[in-house]
């Protein structure tokens, strides 16, 4: 029998800004999760921050785009 091992999933938190509503979020959280390896999203409206939980570690540059394409800017 063959031992299989689980990559670690990575969380990072990154700020967004320019989010207002419940709308605003789930537009991040939609456009991050089709992001390959995402395997959650957590926003927080209040503060703007982001938390990104992957299977392996993502392109900040990747992750901008996505959220660019919801209408929002990655500051952090």
């Amino acid at each position: 029998m063959t031992a299989t091992t689980a990559t670690p999933a990575t969380s990072t938190t990154y700020t967004v800004t320019g989010m207002t509503c419940g709308h605003c979020v789930a537009s991040v959280t939609e456009e991050v999760t089709a992001l390959v390896g995402v395997t959650g999203v957590e926003v927080d409206l209040p503060t703007g921050a982001v938390t990104v939980t992957s299977d392996a570690p993502l392109s900040t540059d990747e992750l901008r785009a996505a959220v660019e394409e919801a209408g929002y800017q990655l500051t952090a």
